[in-house]
């Protein structure tokens, strides 16, 4: 006799670049296998893989991940994490205050995450009076190396090359899609960029919409409490 099927709950969320609605449900124990096998090498292009698997099999294959914003990624995968283990993660932190040695343990709920955007932020950068490029954001794939993290400097140049959409001249008259240039030249395009000109670019990154959230933590030694900004889906797992 076949053994029964259980029912698995569905439910939506919204895209947070789209705001688009979407329908998911939690990962099951066979995925979740896939994701703590993947966590357990260390090797970033399996956890890669194994999160975008997730993304995809929990989001019943109906969005493209390797075309969709990180920030958007990292929100769903936390939105399915938090109805498939839990909405309150327990994590441990590092206090800012101490000896560089002591950890607090901290609940946070997941619920009050929120994909957040810094001020002044713009795709569109100027690099001179006639000459700008404008950006797009990067995929889970450009981190497939070096990790989910943010921008560092072993993957800075492959990173923003990757996230350079079209260079422009003469206020838009002329133009480069970067679907038409190899890795290469965009990299020695980046390289050429004066300090001023590279910080801009770098605002682009460090403005951009990404999963935020700032916690209290009290350190067990000194009983003093300090505030952290938990960026990116790794400090939410940590």
């Amino acid at each position: 006799m076949a053994l029964p099927k259980l029912n698995t709950p569905t439910y939506e969320l919204e895209i947070p670049s789209t705001d688009e609605k979407l329908k998911y449900r939690p990962f099951l124990v066979k995925e979740e296998k896939i994701l703590m096998m993947a966590l357990e090498t260390k090797d970033n292009t399996q956890i890669v893989n194994a999160v975008k698997d997730i993304v995809s099999e929990c989001t019943f294959n109906k969005i493209k991940i390797s075309t969709m914003p990180m920030f958007d990624t990292e929100y769903i995968f936390l939105q399915i994490r938090s109805k498939s283990v839990g909405e309150v993660s327990k994590l441990k932190l590092l206090c800012p205050d101490g000896d560089g040695k002591t950890y607090a343990d901290v609940e946070l709920d997941l619920n009050e995450v929120k994909v957040q955007v810094g001020d002044d932020h713009t795709n569109k950068i100027e690099l001179t009076d006639d000459m700008g490029v404008i950006m797009t954001y990067p995929n889970i794939d450009s981190f497939s190396e070096s990790g989910i993290k943010d921008i560092n400097a072993s993957n800075m140049l492959d990173v923003i090359s990757g996230c350079v959409l079209q260079i422009y001249e003469e206020d838009g008259k002329k133009t480069y899609d970067s679907k038409d240039q190899t890795k290469k030249e965009l990299i020695e395009f980046i390289e050429q960029l004066n300090t001023k000109q590279f910080k801009d670019v770098q605002k682009f990154f460090e403005t951009m919409p990404k999963l935020k959230h700032e916690i209290t933590i009290k350190n067990p030694k000194t009983k003093k409490e300090s505030k952290i900004t938990l960026t990116g889906l790794n400090d939410f797992f940590a």
